[in-house]
């Protein structure tokens, strides 16, 4: 497993990759290795379409890379879905794990096997601020042409769209005598959409695959309409959604 921390390394080690990521809630009681199935299934005759490509372990003429989001193994579940996931279709897997002065245990706790790559939500911050340019290689890179154009960085954009977000379902949620969110909804929230969105940055194309059809309302995957309400991510052209026929 390669940590990459450096800013240029990230670019070039997985720029040539195709990102695949899959979303849906942690707990999720199913038979993980059947909806693990109807995923591939679901995959390949999205990919098959429109890029005319019977390898399905590649896309777009790129290998296909499974990232995952630091979920500890658990036998049902996103975690052990995209384990499954990422054998049926024998591609390694690249790790995000939060940074250890936001959570200290999340890294330690995340599932490793056949993680090829690993790198820190701070780094797809630096880049999605940058617009993907990876030129200046520390943290003053995060100065870029939207800092100077005194416009709002891209993850000041996203994370006011995630507090938008959580008021709103709060509010739902406090109004019909149910406790509001967790606390750390909002620092997963960011994590999901600055993962997908940054490695969409990186190699110029992603896809995101979910896991049920109905997305729970007051969940973390639900803010993946926060990166299409910011028109980061196409639903047409970068999302697969999940289909049991």
């Amino acid at each position: 497993m390669i940590l990459l921390t450096n800013l240029l390394s990230i670019q070039s080690t997985l720029s040539p990759f195709h990102p695949l990521l899959i979303e849906g809630p942690s707990e999720d009681t199913r038979d993980p290795s059947h909806v693990a199935s109807q995923i591939v299934s679901n995959l390949r005759s999205y990919w098959k379409k429109t890029s005319n490509n019977n390898n399905i372990t590649t896309t777009n003429n790129k290998p296909i890379l499974l990232i995952t989001q630091g979920d500890p193994l658990t036998d049902t579940g996103i975690s052990a879905i995209t384990r499954l996931v990422a054998d049926e279709l024998k591609v390694k897997r690249c790790l995000v794990c939060l940074d250890e002065e936001i959570d200290a245990e999340h890294s330690i706790l995340a599932d490793r096997q056949d993680v090829q790559f690993e790198l820190r939500y701070s780094s797809l911050v630096d880049i999605i601020n940058n617009n993907g340019n990876t030129d200046a290689d520390d943290k003053t890179s995060s100065c870029s042409s939207q800092e100077k154009d005194n416009e709002p960085l891209l993850i000041d954009r996203i994370d006011r769209a995630i507090d938008e977000r959580i008021e709103y379902k709060n509010t739902k949620l406090i109004t019909n005598n149910l406790r509001p969110m967790a606390p750390w909804s909002k620092q997963y929230a960011l994590l999901q959409e600055v993962t997908k969105i940054g490695f969409k940055r990186i190699c110029g194309e992603v896809t995101i695959a979910h896991t049920v059809r109905d997305v729970p309302e007051f969940g973390v995957t639900s803010f993946y309409e926060v990166g299409l309400e910011l028109g980061l991510i196409d639903e047409s052209v970068d999302m697969v959604g999940y289909s049991s026929e």
